[in-house]
């Protein structure tokens, strides 16, 4: 049954909705390495979930302005040859159509570039049901709270009214600067203490949790409006 009082939840896609936070890692892992500059798997995940630039800056340090530009095109070439592995996690749709069932407004937000985000609503297929903003309607990726802000404005809610999902503490630390809560998941690798530490309210395994929690965990009030 729909609420018309219903508020929103955003939603993160990768590592969140669909299970793609592991093929970043490699492609950027063999575009540093083609670049010349190795990086340790595991610091490129501790970053996955923030964009692309800074993520660059932080791993390249003063190699950025010389490198960056291969290394992030690199990122794109090989993440595309990557795309047929894509997956929507189990239940990542049915939420979604529950959440759009039960009246509250459902705005995907991600960070990712347009041609990906592309192959991650083809991968989804609830366009019918979703709105969408990504990084080439803010100034700033996550962490910042731009993309966040841009939902919610989407989404024609406050704040208080809205609840974020995301897999990583960047999705957190965004979700907050916008003061808007956020709900953490382990899909995309990162802990439930990091997540909660980080300001989570509510850390669950994956989507399909949620969904099975729906009318009584901690997207229920959004829901009820």
């Amino acid at each position: 049954m729909t609420n018309p009082d219903a508020g929103a939840v955003l939603l993160d896609i990768d590592g969140t909705l669909v299970d793609s936070n592991f093929l970043h890692v490699h492609a950027w892992i063999q575009a540093f390495a083609d670049a010349g500059h190795p990086v340790d798997a595991w610091r490129v995940h501790r970053r996955i979930g923030m964009g692309s630039g800074r993520l660059i800056a932080e791993l390249l340090g003063d190699d950025a302005d010389r490198l960056g530009d291969a290394v992030k095109q690199g990122h794109t070439d090989r993440y595309a040859e990557l795309t047929d592995r894509l997956r929507a996690f189990d239940g990542a749709r049915e939420l979604v159509r529950a959440l759009a069932d039960r009246g509250a407004a459902v705005v995907l937000s991600t960070s990712a570039a347009p041609e990906e985000v592309e192959r991650l609503r083809a991968v989804l297929d609830v366009d019918d049901v979703v709105q969408l903003t990504g990084a080439e309607d803010v100034d700033e990726a996550k962490p910042e709270p731009d993309l966040v802000q841009a939902a919610l404005d989407l989404a024609g809610v406050p704040a208080g009214r809205a609840v974020f999902v995301g897999d990583s503490v960047w999705d957190v630390q965004a979700a907050a600067r916008a003061g808007v809560t956020c709900v953490g998941v382990l899909s995309g690798g990162t802990s439930e203490a990091e997540l909660r530490e980080a300001g989570a309210v509510h850390v669950a395994e994956d989507a399909a949790a949620l969904l099975r929690d729906l009318d009584a965990g901690p997207l229920a009030a959004v829901l009820r409006g």
